[in-house]
């Protein structure tokens, strides 16, 4: 295909950095095959893709749209005014850029743009990144051409004649991290010889792994333990403070995370579908501990898949108190357990996953 070909191609991905993470590394890719192709992102208008987004490079656009809520609001009553604006609006961005190909990766504005594309007849593609999809893409699963997915018995909600298993898309820096692990440590001024804890509650940060992480700083202090430890942007204020401990730094958010990941030699983490692919490439011991608080509960659903096959520890929140310092310190004091951990997970990694996407979705764009 000649690279001077000009394509225009819209994408919709948001809400967490879990699905505007991904929609980037789509749309890098495909801007390093074809540079004079046209790229238009639409996202939700108060979500942080808002801001993700520009700071990547991409133009952006957004809907008045957000998700339902479990329990009766005025958010739930606005819901369907919300969803007919955010139909007729994306109705419009659709016809005036006019695209080629329409990309969703999930969230609140993925799901009536992709909609109005495929009555549109545009050629669309859906990422689902998890082990179970969220009601949005169950709903698109009929009306796309392909599903692109990461985990294996999703015919259960899709087509399985649109199916290809491709993993999820990651940050291609994190292709790269062998040897970084001295630089990495340096980058962050922690000490080489202390073990090295990087703590992850996803981009806008997890109540419960804050206060888990709080709770023990004494625990870690006591086992030799040096804490890179993002606590997400909600909770920087509350948590910031214990900053001016030595064997403790707190991010709200960390730009470098191929840095964070070499420096780190165990991991905690949520277990949202962009973290699992990211640690699997990583290839670093790893405690999940899933939010029971998505849809479908579909982190603990992605933590059991790799947990299953010997690639990680997994605790759940309502178990933090009992189980964790036990199973923490089991893993702290068998390098022999760590190092199958990181050989389980990295078996489990997709390298490929955008490359992969990337291909099936000019497959669609010469149809």
């Amino acid at each position: 295909m000649n690279i001077n070909t000009t394509y225009r191609v819209i994408l919709s991905g948001g809400g967490t950095g879990g699905h505007i993470y991904p929609a980037i590394s789509i749309a890098n890719e495909l801007r390093g095959r074809f540079p004079n192709s046209k790229f238009l992102f639409v996202g939700a208008k108060d979500k942080m893709e808002m801001d993700k987004v520009p700071e990547s490079g991409f133009n952006i656009e957004g809907l008045w749209i957000s998700g339902l809520q479990r329990r009766l609001t005025l958010r739930n009553l606005l819901f369907p005014f919300k969803l007919i604006v955010s139909l007729l609006r994306s109705r419009k961005i659709l016809k005036e850029f006019d695209p080629d190909i329409a990309i969703g990766t999930g969230g609140f504005a993925s799901g009536p743009l992709l909609f109005m594309a495929a009555l549109r007849g545009v050629p669309s593609i859906i990422q689902e990144q998890n082990s179970y999809p969220g009601i949005t893409n169950k709903l698109l699963g009929n009306k796309v051409n392909k599903i692109c997915v990461a985990y294996d018995n999703l015919e259960r909600f899709f087509p399985a004649n649109k199916i290809i298993k491709t993993g999820n898309p990651v940050r291609q820096d994190l292709l790269y991290l062998t040897d970084k692990s001295i630089e990495a440590k340096d980058f962050f001024n922690v000490k080489h010889s202390k073990t090295i804890l990087l703590v992850l509650g996803g981009s806008l940060g997890a109540r419960a792994i804050n206060n888990l992480i709080e709770s023990k700083l004494e625990f870690f202090r006591r086992n030799n333990v040096e804490l890179i430890w993002q606590c997400g942007k909600l909770y920087d204020q509350e948590f910031g403070v214990y900053n001016d401990r030595s064997d403790v730094q707190v991010h709200p958010f960390l730009n470098r995370m191929d840095m964070a990941y070499a420096a780190a030699d165990i991991v905690i983490s949520r277990a949202g579908a962009s973290s699992v692919s990211e640690l699997c490439i990583v290839g670093k011991p790893v405690v999940f501990i899933p939010s029971p608080n998505v849809a479908e509960d579909h982190q603990t659903k992605n933590a059991d898949a790799i947990a299953d096959k010997g690639g990680a520890v997994l605790i759940k929140e309502a178990v933090l108190e009992v189980d964790f310092e036990n199973k923490f310190a089991n893993l702290l004091q068998s390098k022999e357990l760590q190092k199958e951990l990181g050989e389980n997970i990295k078996k489990l990694a997709f390298v490929n996953a955008t490359k992969d996407i990337a291909d099936t979705i000019e497959k669609l764009l010469i149809v």
